[in-house]
């Protein structure tokens, strides 16, 4: 009936009752015993229906204040407990995480005849639930027979709470072919299964079956509802129907408008979630954005580079007093890293009261991507010793750091020690990780090693690493064999074929550049456009590769044209051989003079202050003509500017990059 999947089900400590144990009672109170048979107390004087209701107003005043032990010792005196105390006694054991006594007055429960209570049995499924123990949860269920909605509802939450969703779906169908109506919490708990599952194109049709159930149930205007089906489509990636559903919402509350600016800045669209959040602060006056929201807007800020933007958001966080929530400290020591403010980062960590592994993560990563392994690697040691246990996000972080860095003993360490001193093992990101850390250090076959060693299948993440890394390198022989394996694991994938091309351009392999293209033509696949955001005087400008739109484009332009005229004078050689058009040298220089960052350079330098620093985010890596040019216009114009491209921060500084090269 059930995939059971718990390693180690806790054993009820009890047969199922006989059938008929309910009529053996003592039914004095009921008025149907003669009066010789009901001589249960010392005093004949007080009735035996005085005596137990006396005993279970003493059992729930002590459950109520939060004296279970003694509870269970009156309990163990009581013939007949009622169902309200039973009730009081299961919540004590959930709110005191005490799954043995739960298990005792579940027992005592089926031996006084209240086995196939179904309001008992929905709260007996929630306290295994609130105890991880899922299995008798699922037992009790199977041993109700009259399953009201509350039931089902029930192993749905529990369910849905211990991650097993394709579970809670086929429940879910069987629920509805034998005939119960689903409630508002049947839809939350079923979208919500969907959420918290491996993400599959299987559960996200049921995702939508389940909208369309919804919508022909007359439950399309519940804002609770139309919530989860936002954080149901968010997870997905699927934008677009998560928009859909937020705009055609009759009402919205805080949570609705956190859940889809959440959906923007998780799904890459960071620029989106500001504006939203601008957009909530105008239509909604009455709805205050709360610490979830602000986590969101603080994402999005991160991922601009807007510096301005995260410090007002600062100081709404302070003003507010959610400087106390540690999600939301956490998110702005990543912001502020991420805006290139390494000491600002830091200074917020510092003055933190209380941290927890994400805080560390948060500071350990902020170093990686900027390319300090080393500072990065005392931080996670630091952690260590304050006696908080890494996290696998940890590890991912400071391998990351070792590989900018180039630290490949240090990271191949701290790998080793995963399994030995962490009983952490190792994921698909963390050998990714690794394959990075060694190809970066042009030790390719050592990375090959690790992908043939892998006791788990590598997935296109440690393909991706190594395909990124034979580029660096120039290995045509494993590009090719990393990108078959890539074609085969995502086919629609265009990013996989553009750097084949690449590396086959760089290897003046013109036949085999053209048959990608055909390869890319036939699939209708299409390379990602180069995008860049640049934060100018509290505004976000967004610039798309040779944009024509900007009504400073010509301007930029100009710009640029004299730039370049004064580098070649110093050495500069355009890196034509990235431009795999068949056009003349000029047009080839005409094209990298439109990349997007180039122009989002410009745009700064024109319209911020001399002597401000210029931060610019983009979406791609950082090609290396534009990696070359921003390091000689740091020089000429004497500017600080701060790239941080898909991989790493680029910190230039009178001509010299903080990534030395190494990128």
């Amino acid at each position: 009936m059930f995939a059971f999947q718990s390693p180690q089900p806790v054993q009820l400590p009890f047969p199922a009752p006989p059938p008929f144990r309910k009529h053996l009672k003592c039914t004095a109170a009921r008025g149907s015993c003669r009066p010789p048979l009901c001589s249960l107390t010392s005093n004949p004087t007080v009735s035996t229906s005085t005596a137990a209701d006396d005993k279970n107003r003493v059992i729930q005043r002590l459950c109520e204040r939060g004296e279970l032990k003694r509870a269970l010792r009156v309990l163990s005196q009581e013939t007949d407990p009622n169902q309200r105390t039973y009730e009081l006694l299961i919540l004590s054991c959930a709110r005191q995480n005490s799954l043995s006594d739960g298990l005792s007055v579940h027992r005592h429960l089926l031996e006084n005849g209240f086995d196939q209570d179904p309001f008992l049995a929905t709260k007996l499924i929630n306290m295994y639930s609130e105890l991880d123990a899922i299995e008798n949860a699922r037992e009790v269920f199977d041993k109700t027979r009259q399953r009201t909605v509350y039931v089902w509802n029930a192993l749905f939450r529990a369910l849905a709470l211990a991650g097993h969703g394709h579970e809670v779906i086929d429940l879910y169908r069987r629920m509805n072919w034998v005939g119960i109506p689903s409630d508002r919490f049947t839809y939350n708990y079923v979208l919500k299964a969907c959420v918290v599952s491996e993400c599959g194109l299987s559960l996200l049709k049921k995702g939508r079956e389940i909208h369309a159930h919804i919508l022909r149930h007359g439950y399309g205007g519940h804002v609770h509802i139309m919530t989860t089906l936002v954080d149901m489509y968010a997870r997905f990636g699927c934008v677009k129907w998560a928009g859909i559903v937020f705009d055609e919402m009759p009402e919205k509350n805080v949570v609705s408008w956190s859940a889809m600016i959440a959906c923007y800045a998780k799904n890459g669209m960071p620029f989106e979630a500001l504006e939203l959040f601008r957009e909530m602060n105008l239509e909604t006056n009455d709805l205050l954005p709360n610490s979830v929201t602000m986590v969101s807007v603080l994402q999005a800020c991160a991922a601009l580079a807007a510096l301005e933007q995260g410090r007002l958001i600062h100081g709404y966080v302070l003003r507010r007093g959610l400087d106390s929530i540690l999600p939301v400290i956490s998110t702005l020591v990543t912001m502020y890293a991420r805006c290139g403010k390494l000491d600002r980062a830091q200074q917020v960590f510092d003055k933190m009261d209380e941290r927890d592994v994400v805080s560390w993560n948060s500071l350990i990563s902020g170093y990686g991507v900027h390319g300090f392994g080393e500072k990065a690697i005392q931080v996670f040691n630091e952690m260590i010793i304050s006696r908080i246990p890494p996290s696998p996000i940890s590890f991912v972080s400071v391998l990351g750091a070792c590989s900018h860095a180039g630290l490949v003993e240090e990271g191949k360490m701290l790998f080793d020690s995963m399994v030995r001193e962490h009983r952490i093992f190792p994921s698909v990101e963390h050998y990714a990780c690794m394959v990075d850390l060694l190809g970066r250090a042009n030790r390719l076959d050592e990375a090959a090693k690790i992908i043939e060693e892998m006791r788990i299948e590598p997935g296109p993440k440690v393909w991706g690493s190594l395909l990124g890394s034979c580029r660096i390198h120039r290995n045509v022989e494993l590009a090719e064999r990393a990108s078959a394996r890539l074609f085969e694991l995502e086919p629609m994938n265009a990013g996989n074929y553009v750097l084949l091309a690449d590396i086959y351009a760089e290897a003046q392999m013109w036949d085999e550049v053209r048959k990608v293209k055909k390869l890319l033509e036939a699939r209708r696949l299409q390379k990602v456009p180069g995008r860049c955001w640049i934060e100018v005087k509290r505004k976000i400008y967004s610039f798309a590769s040779v944009d024509e739109l900007n009504p400073q484009i010509e301007q930029l332009h100009a710009l640029l044209l004299n730039l370049s005229m004064e580098m070649k004078e110093d050495g500069y050689v355009p890196q034509t051989k990235i431009v795999h058009y068949d056009l003349d040298l000029e047009g080839k220089e005409r094209i990298l003079l439109g990349h997007s960052e180039k122009l989002a350079v410009a745009f700064g330098l024109i319209n911020s202050a001399k002597g401000e620093t210029i931060r610019i985010t983009k979406n791609l890596r950082l090609c290396e003509d534009c990696h070359s040019v921003t390091k000689f216009i740091s020089k000429y114009t004497k500017r600080e500017i701060l790239v941080r491209d898909v991989n790493r921060f680029h910190h230039f500084k009178d001509g010299v990059c903080s990534c030395r090269d190494y990128w």
